[in-house]
């Protein structure tokens, strides 16, 4: 269990993708991680593009950078959600300027644009969203998995076996 101890957000909101949600949470629980979900309201039950729940245990203004080792962001419609909370915003910010690793995959891209941390990144998305990651200041691939120091960036569910892997790769060598 190389992930023991390990504490993890995993950001939701409305039509957050089903399996890019639900996915990484599993793999990083089977290695010993405590994933907590987080959302704007707590205790709220956001229903996935396809219909799967999951209820915030948390809400964005009750948790602290510093209490967890990492964060994942979820695709889907939620990224466009989830880019408009400040709080979840100045989290990833300071994740990122304590290298914490960052799990983003599909549209989860646009927190992370909203969060100005792609100034120089290499990254991958959805080929949707591919023009505002280079707008955003990124170097944008595409391929299965990136990982560019402690940022993850994965795009679509086909990806999800090497993408839960590497962030669970990353969150081993913290």
């Amino acid at each position: 269990m190389r992930l023991k101890g390990k504490k993890i957000i995993a950001a939701v909101d409305e039509e957050f993708e089903d399996l890019e949600l639900w996915y990484p949470i599993l793999r990083l629980q089977e290695e010993g991680a405590i994933v907590d979900l987080v959302g704007q309201e707590k205790g709220k039950t956001y229903i996935g593009k396809y219909g799967v729940p999951a209820t915030a245990a948390y809400a964005f203004d009750e948790v602290q950078a510093s209490q967890y080792d990492g964060i994942l962001i979820p695709g889907g419609w939620a990224p466009d959600k989830l880019r408009r909370y400040e709080t979840l915003l100045s989290i990833v910010k300071e994740m990122d300027q304590d290298q914490k690793p960052i799990g983003q995959i599909c549209h989860a891209g646009w927190v992370l644009i909203s969060a100005n941390i792609l100034q120089g990144r290499n990254v991958t998305s959805t080929p949707g969203i591919k023009d505002d990651m280079v707008n955003a200041g990124a170097t944008w691939h595409d391929t299965a998995v990136i990982g560019d120091g402690h940022i993850i960036s994965s795009r679509r569910p086909p990806d999800l076996p090497p993408y839960a892997k590497a962030f669970a790769d990353k969150l081993a060598e913290q």
